[in-house]
């Protein structure tokens, strides 16, 4: 039995998107998720998961932080990235962070169908044209993409808050952590990145059109 999960914070999109796929996929099993948590929960609960179908803004995975910690916890697991943000930079920095494909969501149902099917079997999946896309990106944005890669997951939600606007302090009291450690994450992150400033990351931030 083929058995995927959609994680999505939007039940009605999930619906609808496991009830279009069931006549491609008459032995499937869909399984649902709503939030990055309730997706890490599925995958343990449920063994044998073929392929993650990922949102990449439901809550917990902001800011590459749900692709980078799937692929960090199950790297075994394929995962397609579906999403409604699809400029170059975000394609590009979601299969520079590992998935195996990228699919819109104003895709339609045949063409994710053969995303699922191509991804499972082992190829990458992206949309018409979007490979032609990548090749063009320039050479400094692969190398911020590369810098980008290297953060782990924590050091990224510190990211989203400093792009919010938060203290240290703040962000201490968001992340139920001590100062000093939002401080050394901070100080991991204008490293990894080659940065001097917390302007300059929130500024890299909106270079990659993080969202």
């Amino acid at each position: 039995m083929t058995r995927i999960l959609v994680a999505d914070d939007h039940p009605l999109f999930r619906e609808a998107l496991s009830g279009a796929l069931e006549p491609y996929f008459e032995n499937a099993q869909i399984i649902q998720a709503g939030s990055l948590d309730d997706a890490l929960a599925k995958l343990n609960e449920f063994d044998g998961v073929e392929l993650v179908l990922l949102d990449l803004n439901m809550p917990g995975g902001e800011y590459f932080n749900g692709l980078i910690t799937l692929r960090e916890q199950y790297p075994s697991i394929p995962v397609g990235v579906v999403s409604g943000s699809d400029t170059v930079e975000v394609v590009a920095q979601v299969m520079s962070l590992g998935a195996q494909g990228f699919i819109p969501k104003v895709s339609q149902t045949r063409e994710i169908a053969q995303a699922i099917v191509d991804i499972i079997g082992g190829k990458k999946w992206l949309p018409e044209g979007m490979e032609e896309e990548l090749d063009k990106v320039d050479e400094e944005l692969k190398v911020l993409l590369q810098r980008f890669r290297e953060l782990t997951p924590k050091q990224i939600q510190v990211l989203s808050y400093l792009r919010a606007g938060l203290m240290n302090k703040q962000i201490a009291h968001e992340m139920n952590v001590t100062e000093a450690t939002i401080k050394a994450h901070i100080s991991a992150i204008l490293r990894k990145l080659e940065i001097n400033t917390r302007t300059q990351a929130v500024l890299l931030m909106d270079k990659l059109q993080l969202s």
